[in-house]
């Protein structure tokens, strides 16, 4: 019989006698999955919310109530004796198919299972339903699988879309890509892939067709091989527009003033023209237009289709620009792919193969030490630590050394390149990273591989040492004996150690791998179709549950969004609408600069309080003017300053209307460039003041680029760090606030008020929606 206690109980939850009786008569027989449903349904008035079941929920019933399941069972239930049964559950083929079917696929399954244990093992006093179902099952009087409904309950409270999970898979079933382009099915369009090893003059052969043509847009990898497509056809007499993320030019004389002018007495002092398109156009891959018409494209780098992060912007030109005739300039590795997905349009591909212009040669030895340098070498280093170490190694021996590397300013590239390349320069000597495999025209002799492994992170951002592969070694490699350059006859190529150089050669000599797939990316109408299903999912959640659901055919594969997903678990606490929040999250944000994180953060307050960001406020949160570095860590200090001046400039694209001075911040960011450019011609020199020996490593602090976080793509493990940065900051403006604000009354009016048709990944202008 049940104590008095525990009939006041049920009564004070509102569980009808018979239910009571019920359960007694089910204790006592052999419980089947029937009779667990019905325990089920009759006790779910037991629950006063979704949440009833948390541990907080449930100690405080405890406290008031007691542990109305051992009442019900007679029975206590100890950790020794669920821990076998939960695992037993978990290792069933038949929970695993019946999950399966529920849309719990393998990682969801075991994230949900772990959920779901942790509940019934943590929680001091358990449901009574479970509590039943345990007791049964451990007594040998029900099944393991009977957990099923209780189980796939708790699965669906922590992904809720397993309740509209047909209308889910529909909108993430990317197995048909051209479908997403109908203005591109509309064209039957012609194709011609150049493909031919590095300096080969393939892209020279589809430019040449790319000014000839009525209309025209060039897609690249890089901003500065837009600029110089831009600047080429400019200098052609071809009107030709420039259109990057961060920067538009225009090509008519009327309208170059709407890139703002500035002086060096008046560095934020700009023009206010509206400008027109011009019918050429030279952009970067993602900013490509695919709802205008042309008649030729050129889509540059084609064997980026298989980057793990931007493969999908070479896709979506593939796929969807609007072109009568597209040249495909790159490795022969995507030809056979290339075929395959334009074979599902019905186009064909007309194929022009081209040799190297110069010879390249391996070097019989090694060169082992920097005293064998000569002018005209690039010594190639996979780190900032290495390019420090050996610039400031051979600046004792008496070199002039030019240096490039990844996070340079392309401004600074581009000078320290025409300083390298200018034969009455005494600077002779090219110290890089792989920067230099694309984007520059540089006039090497020698390519010194200073090693062969290089680090890298996976699709889990965990970092990894291996080898360069196949296709980055030629390309690299192929810089050396450039055609039209001062060493054109012939191009060398060895390494550093002795022992690298027969991997080099192997390497070398190896195949390129060939291109199985490309590359795919949520859209944000896709994203939106979600949430409207979805509407209590996290941006994150929501594209987590996307890549879970996903359906793809065998010549694609999903891109790594975990940047997009770091970035939207520092905005969570922030309230965005949904559009806006995809937009910030496909921002070009540093994730491993806590400094960067930190500005990226207050740029997403100020726009969820629709405070304008104005220069001044930009220059006092950046702290300009800016001094000349005096050390590597102020120098890194300054390069995570210029990305956050990159960063309100892609921002200020797609919302003028909060991101109000756009040209007066981009003259700021010009004096930025050149106080960097100030730093890098002497970096030898900031290597001595920071008593490093060219190590770099040590010389981080709280600013500089990776701001010592290690877990740079854990947004919980540094949202401390990003917070204090942004508090003491805050601090700093405030100490300062005494400088005289301006009236923004009519500032609009001095930023461009239009949105141009060139947006982030699929997101359409944002102005008016």
């Amino acid at each position: 019989m049940l104590s008095l206690r525990s009939l006041l109980l049920l009564g004070r939850r509102r569980v009808p006698f018979s239910a009571v009786l019920l359960q007694n008569s089910l204790r006592a027989c052999s419980s089947s999955k029937s009779s667990s449903r019905d325990i089920e349904a009759l006790l779910a008035s037991t629950r006063t919310s979704p949440n009833s079941s948390s541990n907080s929920s449930s100690s405080s019933a405890a406290d008031e109530w007691g542990d109305i399941g051992e009442e019900l069972t007679g029975k206590k239930l100890s950790k020794e004796q669920l821990i076998p049964v939960l695992n037993k559950f978990l290792q069933r083929q038949s929970i695993r198919q019946l999950a399966a079917e529920h849309g719990l696929k393998p990682k969801l399954l075991i994230e949900a299972f772990s959920s779901y244990r942790r509940k019934i093992l943590e929680a001091k006093v358990l449901d009574p339903e479970i509590h039943i179902l345990l007791s049964d099952i451990v007594h040998a009087k029900g099944h393991v699988d009977d957990l099923f409904p209780s189980f796939l309950k708790h699965a669906k409270q922590i992904y809720p879309h397993i309740d509209c999970l047909d209308d889910l898979k529909k909108i993430s079933d990317l197995r048909l890509p051209p479908n997403w382009y109908p203005q591109a099915r509309t064209l039957t369009r012609r194709f011609v892939f150049h493909c031919g090893p590095t300096n080969s003059g393939k892209t020279h052969q589809a430019l040449e067709r790319f000014i000839s043509a009525k209309s025209a847009i060039y897609c690249g990898p890089l901003k500065m091989l837009a600029v110089e497509v831009y600047q080429k056809a400019n200098a052609a007499g071809v009107p030709c527009d420039l259109i990057t993320g961060e920067e538009r030019r225009y090509a008519s004389v009327s309208n170059i003033g709407a890139t703002g002018t500035s002086s060096s007495s008046n560095p934020i002092s700009t023009s206010t023209i509206t400008p027109t398109a011009s019918s050429h156009v030279a952009c970067t891959v993602e900013m490509s237009s695919v709802n205008q018409r042309y008649e030729v494209a050129v889509i540059d780098e084609i064997q980026m289709v298989r980057d793990a992060e931007r493969g999908w912007a070479w896709t979506r030109a593939l796929l969807g620009i609007a072109a009568d005739e597209v040249h495909l300039c790159g490795e022969k590795a995507a030809l056979s792919l290339v075929v395959e997905l334009l074979a599902t349009t019905g186009e064909t591909v007309e194929v022009h193969e081209y040799n190297r212009l110069t010879k390249l040669t391996v070097e019989e030895a090694a060169l082992e030490t920097l005293e064998a340098v000569r002018p005209g070498d690039c010594i190639v280093c996979f780190s900032k630590r290495d390019i420090y170490a050996v610039s400031l190694r051979l600046e004792r021996m008496g070199f002039n050394v030019a240096t490039i590397y990844g996070t340079l300013p392309p401004a600074t590239k581009l000078l320290q390149s025409s300083k390298f390349n200018d034969p009455a320069d005494p600077c002779n000597v090219l110290v890089a990273t792989d920067a230099i495999g694309m984007g520059l025209n540089l006039s090497i002799r020698r390519i010194v591989f200073y090693s062969l492994v290089k680090p890298t992170f996976n699709r889990q951002q965990e970092k990894t040492l291996d080898v360069i592969p196949v296709s980055q070694a030629l390309q690299i490699a192929g810089r050396a004996g450039r055609y039209r350059t001062q060493y054109a006859e012939a191009g060398y190529v060895t390494t550093f150690r002795a022992e690298d150089l027969p991997i080099l050669r192997e390497v070398l000599a190896s195949p390129v791998e060939e291109i199985e797939a490309a590359g795919l990316h949520p859209t944000l109408d896709q994203i939106e179709l979600f949430s409207f299903l979805l509407p209590n999912a996290t941006l994150s959640s929501l594209l987590d549950i996307f890549i879970s659901l996903s359906q793809l055919n065998p010549h694609y594969f999903m891109c790594n969004i975990e940047s997009i997903k770091f970035l939207a678990g520092i905005l969570e606490h922030i309230p965005l609408p949904l559009r806006a929040r995809y937009v910030f999250c496909c921002a070009p944000v540093d994730n491993k600069s806590n400094f960067v994180c930190a500005m990226f953060l207050k740029y997403a307050r100020q726009f969820a309080n629709a405070q304008p960001m104005t220069v001044h406020w930009l220059c006092a949160a950046l702290k300009f003017p800016f001094r000349r570095p005096a050390n590597m860590a102020e120098l890194d200090h300054l390069l995570s300053v210029y990305d956050c001046f990159d960063l309100y400039l892609w921002l200020s694209y797609r919302f003028p209307d909060v991101f109000l001075d756009q040209e007066l911040v981009r003259g700021v960011q010009r004096k930025l460039d050149e106080v960097i450019l100030e730093g890098v011609m002497n970096i030898t020199k900031l290597l001595r003041a920071s008593g490093t020996g060219g190590g770099g490593a040590s010389v981080g602090g709280p600013y500089t680029r990776g701001g010592g976080g290690g877990g740079a793509h854990s947004p919980s493990a540094r949202s401390k760090q990003i917070s204090m940065l942004i508090s003491n900051s805050e601090s700093d403006m405030n100490a300062s606030s005494s400088t005289p604000r301006r009236d923004n009354s009519n500032s609009s009016n001095n930023s461009t008020s239009t949105t141009s048709n060139y947006e982030v990944p699929y997101v359409k202008k944002l102005n008016g929606n």
